[in-house]
């Protein structure tokens, strides 16, 4: 006999967004299988409902009580897989922490993912966001994933190709997010390891340390300090992390900006264009450490929107929608939200 899906009717969503942000699910179904998934589809109430994929709730915005069918990625594992002569393959479960994933790894004396340190979210949620930080992005230790597409009810892989990596996207932000939901990823952890230390502020850490040759527990411990300094906890202040993306301009775009500008902050890509630091251009706006209503942003850096309590998705929206108008009146560019509103 095959037993009842767990189904829940109008539950409460406020613990499951690191926002915090009270909202609730018309019904919600925790899914640690591909199983679970087909008996979605196979279920006509449940195969009509919109629905919303749910990790570590880590880049999302609630603005609303959601009115379909909440799918939260609950599954845990992971899995060597073997070796070649250039990396080992590593295996983790769609809702494993992310964060508890690279000190796992680490664990296992596999570097390579150590950059990516304390990024709150779940593994699964990781390749849509092409997730980043300190000079590293998901795409550069990515090998394969492994999804479920609702439509089809087939299993499938994507390797690092199909995914079509980019800034903080992916191809599952471009229309195969609609219908497929990722069951786990494989991760290639190059056996020629060499510390990333590129960025000024793990340097400094370092060299505060007094580490000269950093292994890579040291660089995610430099990290992870860091990233501590900077960031608020999610479980002591509600946020979602960086709250925009950092823009990429054209050159000339670029330098006529520094010329009414001369301390502004950029760095150049590879194809000559330029990203220019967010949270500057919020923190020249004025805007760090200002509240509006009951959220803010933190007074520590300009880029992360805090939840100070009880703030709803539509005042941090609100929120948002000042810092951008703010930023391109301003400086004439318009900045992304990194997390998604629903």
């Amino acid at each position: 006999m095959i037993s009842p899906l767990p189904l829940r009717r109008d539950h409460p969503l406020d613990k499951l967004n690191t926002f915090g942000i009270a909202a609730r699910a018309h019904a919600f179904l925790p899914v640690a299988s591909a199983d679970t998934l087909r008996r979605v589809r196979e279920a006509d109430e449940l195969a009509r409902l919109p629905r919303l994929v749910l990790g570590g709730g880590s880049n999302l915005l609630l603005t609303r009580d959601f009115p379909g069918l909440v799918l939260h990625m609950c599954g845990k594992g992971i899995e060597l897989l073997g070796s070649d002569d250039t990396a080992t393959y590593v295996r983790a479960a769609a809702g494993e922490s992310w964060h508890g994933f690279t000190q796992q790894t680490l664990a296992l004396g596999l570097p390579g993912l150590e950059n990516l340190s304390l990024i709150p979210g779940s593994v699964g949620a990781a390749p849509i966001q092409n997730i980043g930080a300190y000079g590293m992005e998901i795409k550069d230790r990515f090998h394969e994933l492994t999804a479920f597409d609702m439509e089809t009810g087939r299993v499938f892989t994507l390797n690092r190709e199909a995914c079509r990596f980019g800034y903080r996207d992916s191809v599952f932000k471009h229309g195969l997010g609609e219908h497929a939901v990722i069951l786990d990823v494989t991760f290639a952890l190059p056996k020629q390891w060499q510390p990333n230390t590129r960025y000024a502020d793990v340097t400094q850490e370092l060299e505060a340390r007094g580490i000269a040759e950093p292994s890579a527990r040291d660089v995610s411990d430099a990290i992870i300090a860091i990233r501590s300094r900077k960031l608020p906890d999610p479980a002591r202040i509600g946020n979602a992390g960086s709250f925009f993306k950092n823009p990429v301009v054209a050159a000339e775009v670029r330098h006529a900006l520094a010329e009414r500008h001369p301390q502004l902050v950029s760095y150049v890509q590879p194809d000559g264009s330029f990203k220019l630091a967010a949270g500057w251009l919020i923190d020249q706006c004025g805007w760090k450490g200002r509240k509006m209503g009951r959220a803010g942003v933190y007074e520590r850096q300009a880029l992360v929107l805090v939840n100070h309590g009880g703030a709803s998705g539509a005042e941090v929206e609100a929120l948002a929608r000042a810092i951008q108008d703010d930023v391109r009146e301003r400086f004439g560019v318009m900045l992304e939200p990194e997390p998604v509103f629903v």
